[in-house]
């Protein structure tokens, strides 16, 4: 049997260590947001090919159409694996946060039922009044009356810490059951959202297919003239002037890394490049200069951004999210953002495409993008 003295010090360092709770991740209330935006833009596209008709110039708008609903369900796609990655390192936090309160609590527990046990030895035992009639004053009774007083109360602190904590571990549990439940519904729609994907696909070749030579050109040219910047790149052409950042870059500038990292170019077109990569690749400012623009486009979401080098200008279209704002400088190689999702209008497979280009001083210089770029 432990000594009261033992007992008592021994309670009197029981103290209460105060649980973590852990907290909901902001990013996945504004990924549900992201994914309200996308999932509004497809019922709009949906709801605009259902009111085309047969046709030559229906067939081809419905293609165009098509082509915008792959491009947005890939998006949707992309949000709704994000949000099933940041529900997935929640449900891991909360998971170790209630086994750690768990752990805890158990230890609460198993340290109040020895509190319990030595105070019922020392009662059987009577050694509490051992303990009193070894006082060598009446001061020293009073102090160890206090000290008793102390370890009772420490005892009814410790189980008062056993019921907040129970209460603290339930909740956490049911907050892991309800991050489960949402990656669940989040897993529940992505599988539907890749069966549409495929179906809109199946359509979009379908009606691709019964299209001639002449219009399939006819169709390529018009979707590359909405990616035309040139309206832009003319208004830009005004804020270049004077400006000194990245000045050293001319029209023999070349060697340097293509814009998206691990990319490919998969065609030029006079100023402009397309250059593909893989889903999440970071773009980069191919030179020292300012960030003298950027957009979001109202029908797509995907973002420009509009880099001057001296009075040199390159464009990033067609990014999925933006790391700079305008007025901002930028050192070689420095990331801008990341690629964004895009269809090929010849097969309708969604792919991640940067459409690149880069505009002289004088507009009617043309520039090849290709001959920036390292062999």
């Amino acid at each position: 049997m432990k000594p009261l003295r033992t007992v008592i010090f021994s309670g009197l360092l029981l103290l209460l260590t105060p649980g973590a709770r852990a907290q909901s991740d902001p990013r996945i209330e504004e990924q549900k947001r992201v994914i309200a935006t996308i999932e509004k833009r497809i019922a709009d596209e949906e709801a605009q090919i259902a009111k085309l008709q047969k046709g030559r110039a229906a067939n081809e708008a419905r293609v165009r159409s098509l082509a915008r609903q792959i491009d947005s369900r890939s998006q949707l796609i992309d949000a709704n694996e994000k949000q099933a990655g940041l529900l997935r390192d929640e449900i891991a936090r909360t998971d170790s946060v209630a086994g750690s309160l768990s752990a805890k609590l158990e230890l609460y527990r198993a340290q109040y039922g020895e509190m319990v046990r030595e105070a019922y030895r020392n009662y059987r035992h009577n050694n509490y009044i051992a303990y009193l009639f070894s006082a060598r004053s009446f001061a020293d009774v009073a102090r160890k009356i206090t000290v008793l007083r102390e370890v009772a109360a420490l005892r009814e602190q410790k189980l008062r810490d056993i019921a907040a904590l129970d209460v603290q571990v339930r909740a956490e549990r049911e907050a892991l059951d309800s991050r489960q439940r949402s990656l669940d519904s989040v897993m529940r729609r992505l599988t539907s959202q890749r069966e549409k994907l495929e179906r809109d696909s199946r359509n979009a070749r379908a009606s691709i297919r019964t299209m001639t030579q002449q219009e399939k050109r006819a169709l390529q040219r018009k979707v590359s003239q909405e990616q035309e910047l040139d309206a832009a790149i003319a208004a830009l052409r005004k804020l270049t002037k004077g400006n000194k950042e990245g000045a050293s870059f001319t029209s023999k500038t070349s060697g340097l890394r293509l814009p998206v990292v691990g990319g490919r170019v998969k065609r030029y077109k006079e100023n402009m490049a397309e250059i593909t990569g893989q889903k999440g690749a970071t773009i980069i400012s191919i030179y020292d200069g300012k960030v003298v623009e950027t957009k979001q486009n109202r029908i797509t979401g995907k973002y420009d951004v509009f880099v001057a080098h001296g009075e040199y200008i390159t464009s990033y279209a067609n990014l999925g999210t933006i790391s700079v704002q305008k007025g901002q400088k930028v050192s070689r190689n420095q990331p801008l953002g990341t690629i964004g999702s895009a269809v090929d209008i010849t097969t309708m497979e969604p792919e991640y495409r940067l459409v690149f280009g880069i505009y002289p001083p004088d507009p009617r210089q043309k520039m090849s993008a290709a001959d920036c770029f390292k062999r």
